[in-house]
């Protein structure tokens, strides 16, 4: 069961809510979304109001799904960046590779995963089109070491941006498909451009990237970074998109600033504390864990548990409605 704690009335498409161990409270925001900390799901989730007596509503189960989010583990231009902020200009740092240590962190987080069961409920692993975050996506979520000879592609070729690693096995995992929206600030910083897409198939045979229309990179400028503002504006409509895919529990590998950004632009209207505990930047493979409420019914999914009842038929007329149907046939008190 989960409670939340509304700051204001939820009046947009869909609302985040933030995965707890133990207790709830929910971070609403007006007008756009809400989010909130839940405990243990259910087929409904209970939202109570901050203020005065509690009033919860209830969310059919078909219309939620369960999102994961990871900020990529370290990579190069973590390391020199945190030298020398001017670091980040550098041509030498082009679609920056996860470092020693940064694999040290992917394979902390596999553990992690398989450990709690959450790598067999994931229906689909969204990743960012970057190597930092191809690389952790498939690492955490793929399957294990690749075996020559075998008739299906590998998710990751072995030595891919050189990592010194075996290639990655693209069976007993969910499905991979990299979105463009999910990636990092655009502009400017050589290692948030990406590599094209025919290069990337080399590397990561498994992954889908028909979802993306250009093979070179298109987005990115030389001269021009995103605006933060762009990179809210750009989470809030991946995290629309959502609703259109059929997956109830996804898992997104992207990066700190459009988590970051993003999580603040839904928190924006929330109390002080509780946009704090929201908009802090992810450590380096971070995993926090989401629940998404679809409000407006974007999406179209159809209820899957629940039951229509009276199977086999019969007369199973609720008592206050006997009561209307026939008003003469005795008194009818509450009980």
């Amino acid at each position: 069961m989960t409670f939340s704690i509304t700051l204001s009335p939820p009046t947009t498409s869909s609302s985040l809510f933030l995965t707890s161990r133990s207790k709830t409270s929910t971070f609403g925001r007006s007008p756009s979304t809400s989010l909130s900390v839940r405990c243990v799901s259910v087929s409904v989730i209970f939202v109570a109001d901050m203020e005065g007596p509690t009033s919860p509503s209830l969310f059919p189960l078909h219309r939620c799904k369960t999102v994961h989010l990871v900020r990529h583990a370290q990579g190069i231009h973590n390391v020199e960046g945190e030298k020398d902020h001017k670091a980040y200009l550098s041509p030498a740092l082009f679609d920056a590779h996860l470092t020693p240590l940064g694999w040290e962190q992917v394979e902390s987080l596999r553990n992690h995963v398989h450990a709690c069961g959450l790598a067999k409920r994931i229906d689909l692993v969204i990743t960012s089109p970057l190597l930092r975050t191809m690389q952790t996506a498939v690492g955490v979520f793929g399957g294990e070491t690749y075996v020559d000879g075998l008739s299906v592609p590998p998710l990751m070729v072995a030595n891919a941006g050189n990592s010194s690693r075996s290639a990655i096995l693209s069976t007993n995992c969910p499905p991979f498909v990299a979105v463009e929206d999910c990636r990092e600030h655009l502009g400017v910083h050589p290692c948030d451009k990406r590599r094209s897409i025919s290069e990337y198939q080399q590397i990561f045979p498994a992954i889908d990237f028909s979802l993306i229309e250009n093979d070179e990179d298109v987005l990115w400028t030389v001269d021009k970074r995103e605006a933060n503002e762009h990179v809210a504006e750009r989470g809030t409509k991946f995290i629309n998109w959502l609703w259109t895919r059929k997956e109830k529990e996804i898992a997104i590998v992207t990066h700190s600033g459009f988590l970051y950004h993003t999580l603040k632009k839904i928190a924006n209207d929330c109390n002080p504390l509780i946009k704090e505990e929201i908009s802090t930047h992810f450590h380096n493979c971070e995993l926090r864990s989401m629940v998404m409420i679809d409000k407006s019914i974007i999406g179209s999914d159809a209820p899957i548990t629940n039951y229509p009842g009276q199977i086999p038929n019969g007369p199973d007329l609720p008592s206050d409605i006997a009561h209307e149907k026939h008003p003469n046939n005795g008194k009818w008190t509450s009980k």
